[in-house]
Formats: C-alpha cells, sequence, structure tokens
C-alpha cells in the first residue's frame, strides 16, 4: 500500500473483498439447485387434500408439501443428514389407503402401538384418559352409536363399514372397552370426527403404507369437494375452465405457507 495513501482509504481498500466471477456465480447456483431438486426429489412431495375429513386443520383444495423421509427407516448414508423419528402420538400422516388400494389419505395418529382407545358420546379416550383435542370438529348433531361410542358396537354395513375383514378381526383386538392398538400399527383418525371414514371403519394402519407427515401448505384454492371422485377429464377441465379464470379471487391467501399442526 503506498504510503501516500490516506488512512481512511487505506481501510476501505483492506476492507473490499475480491468480486465473485461469472464462473463463481454459476457455480454457486448450480449447487443451489442440485440441493433443491435433491429435496423435491427424495424428500418432499406434493398432496392435494381431497376430502373434508381434516376441516378445521385441512380444507378442501389445500396444497402440501409432504416430508417423505421423517418418517422413513433411518439408512446409514442419509441418517445424520436427516431428522428421522418415530411417528408420535397427534401426528398428521399421509398414507395408503389399508382399504383401497392406491388411494392416499391423511389423518391424525391418535393411538400408536399398545394405546388403549375407546370413544364415548365422541370423545375420545386413550389409556383410560380424556383427550384434549382443540383441534377437533363436531359438524354433524346426529347421533351414530357405533361412530360416537366406538368401539362398544360392532362393526356392520348398516354403520358404513365396507370392509369385511375389520369386521372378521375387530373382536380380536378387544380388551375390556378398549381396542388395543397391535405392533407396527397405528389408530389413525379425521379431525373432523363425525364426517371422516378413518380407523373405526377400515382398522389400523399398518406402518408400512405411512408415506410421510405434511409440513405446509403452499397453496390453497376453493375446491369441490367431490372433484376427486371425477374422472381425470372433468378433473382437467376444471383446472382450464375454472382454476386458471379464477385463480386470485378464489385462491385462499391467508393459508398460504401455513404451517400443518
Amino acid at each position: 500500500m503506498p504510503e501516500n495513501v490516506p488512512k481512511e482509504e487505506q481501510e476501505v481498500v483492506a476492507e473490499e473483498k475480491p468480486r465473485e466471477t461469472t464462473v463463481e456465480f454459476l457455480a454457486s447456483l448450480a449447487e443451489l439447485l442440485i440441493v433443491v431438486l435433491f429435496i423435491m426429489t427424495f424428500v418432499l412431495q406434493n398432496f392435494e387434500i381431497p376430502s373434508s375429513s381434516m376441516e378445521d386443520t385441512l380444507l378442501i383444495g389445500d396444497h402440501v408439501f409432504v416430508n417423505r423421509e421423517q418418517f422413513a427407516p433411518p439408512t446409514r448414508w442419509m441418517g445424520p443428514l436427516m431428522p428421522y423419528r418415530d411417528i408420535h402420538r397427534n401426528d398428521i400422516a399421509v398414507f395408503l389407503s389399508p382399504e383401497q388400494k392406491g388411494l392416499f389419505l391423511v389423518k391424525r395418529i391418535v393411538g400408536i402401538p399398545g394405546d388403549r382407545i375407546h370413544l364415548r358420546d365422541g370423545t375420545v379416550y386413550r389409556n383410560g384418559e380424556k383427550l384434549d383435542e382443540p383441534y377437533v370438529r363436531h359438524k354433524e348433531t346426529d347421533f351414530n352409536p357405533y361412530r360416537d361410542n366406538f368401539p362398544a358396537v360392532p362393526p356392520t354395513e348398516m354403520y358404513g363399514v365396507r370392509n369385511q375383514q375389520w369386521q372378521q378381526e375387530f373382536r380380536s383386538h378387544l380388551e375390556g372397552d378398549d381396542i388395543v392398538v397391535p405392533p407396527d400399527s397405528y389408530f389413525a383418525m379425521g379431525d373432523n370426527r363425525d364426517v371422516s371414514y378413518d380407523s373405526r371403519y377400515w382398522g389400523f394402519l399398518p406402518r408400512t403404507n405411512v408415506i410421510g407427515r405434511p409440513v405446509f401448505i403452499y397453496w390453497s384454492f376453493t375446491t369441490p369437494h367431490d372433484l376427486w371422485q371425477l374422472p381425470v377429464g372433468d378433473r382437467l377441465e376444471f383446472f382450464l375452465k375454472h382454476t386458471l379464470l379464477h385463480f386470485f379471487d378464489e385462491t385462499r391467501w391467508s393459508r398460504t405457507l401455513r404451517i400443518v399442526r
């Protein structure tokens, strides 16, 4: 540094850092893209909520990112990098239906292996304790003895139980007034309890059916309740003729980036 340069300018020059070259910028961008692509390919999966069984936690038309790795069996090479953990009570999980092949469902885990579950007048008791569930909604005024006092009443088609295997094995899991969750299985229920078609109707959720945990809502759009049941062509028509036209006025902006709990 020349001696005739003022001290203040010497300090400024000394603090200057070399500018990033174009090659360095592109290399940094490539690294970022690789990380994003890795996460989108192996960690996250997008999922659209098709039914009202999880209202008001999740609404029909909510689009969520699901963490597919958190509940997965740990692997040697990914173990130190991923926050693997067991499934806990009250976790919300996306899983393949034990009853209908290829159907994705989302419910809340109410019971884990060994838990004793029963309902009285729509209220859940786990291991003898009444649960405090502020997220639960009761939107129907009718009384269903099977639904509301499970498992006091045997499952039959009269009460909407279509799963014959569950009807047959139901009694083998009873202990007194409770149903006991077997190993490697879970008892799952929707937050909208009166309309949720859940473990009360199709039985226990096998651990192997679990896909992952919904993390946050990235987009929410007002959607008909029966859209998911329509043929693919009708759903595509709805997207082209309605969703694109009403993207701004029917998007639920207040739900964007909402964490799922």
